[in-house]
């Protein structure tokens, strides 16, 4: 049996160490080091090398876990334990010397995640839950929001890469939202965004074709701190799928009527 609370505390050292790494290249860093993964989707360096020294701690940690990881250097063989690795979620950000950017780390079995850490160098918060324990940010307990009321809500809709498939959706959420809504944001880090959410500092937030290193640690957050997620289609087991919405609870309903009315095309 794992002792989760002290393994969550692990990783949120070994979180801690990839983000000062993080924070210490971009002092060097210039735009013209990265690579275009895909269009407007880039890597470089930095999230090759903070996913290496990452899989090595995660490793010595807990060796009968696999990988699943946004740069592919670990792999995962059905183990019985998966570690799912996002070495760098904001690079666009980063790239651009713009916060925020963090480490996202989550430990999932076949069935449910266990464990997930977030850290921001930017703001030195670490975001961190365990399966049954709750979700703190740099020891403070959170808890998502109470706002019940559309007009003042504080949502996040992101807008992935794959614009041919999602733009009439982009568009509908803005054009339902804006002006409706307390505020609407883009902050280009999908974990931290929903990390905001179980902290009570967005109220909702959503996005599509996504990586499962982009929103599992932080979802188990959501989770923990009274929130909910699901896909766009209300499916409570959204840990295989890449259209993901996590919320304080009472704005559900309205994030999964707009999708519906102008899904993304697949």
């Amino acid at each position: 049996m794992l002792d989760l609370e002290k393994l969550t505390a692990d990783v949120c050292r070994i979180a801690r160490e990839a983000g000062a790494f993080l924070k210490s290249e971009r002092l060097n860093f210039r735009r013209e080091m990265a690579q275009e993964k895909h269009a407007h989707d880039y890597v470089s360096y930095v999230d090759k090398e903070s996913e290496r020294r990452l899989v090595m701690a995660l490793r010595d940690l807990l060796p009968e876990a696999g990988f699943i990881t946004e740069e592919g250097s670990a792999e995962y063989h059905d183990e019985p334990y998966c570690w799912v690795v996002d070495p760098l979620d904001g690079t666009t950000n980063y790239i651009h010397d713009n916060a925020p950017y963090c480490v996202s780390i989550a430990l999932r079995n076949k069935q449910s995640l266990l464990s997930g850490v977030v850290y921001d160098p930017c703001r030195d918060e670490c975001f961190y839950a365990w399966q049954g324990g709750g979700a703190y940010v740099n020891g403070q307990p959170m808890r998502v929001s109470a706002v019940k009321r559309v007009e003042d809500s504080f949502l996040v809709v992101e807008l992935p890469y794959n614009s041919d498939s999602y733009a009439r959706t982009g568009e509908h959420l803005i054009h339902e939202l804006y002006g409706k809504v307390g505020g609407i944001r883009m902050n280009g880090s999908a974990a931290l965004a929903i990390c905001y959410v179980a902290a009570g500092r967005f109220d909702g937030w959503l996005e599509a074709f996504i990586g499962k290193w982009d929103f599992s640690a932080a979802a188990l957050m959501v989770q923990e701190a009274g929130g909910r997620v699901t896909d766009f289609y209300g499916n409570e087991n959204f840990l295989e799928g890449h259209h993901v919405v996590a919320t304080n609870g009472y704005l559900h309903p309205l994030l999964l009527e707009l999708v519906a009315q102008v899904p993304p095309k697949m």
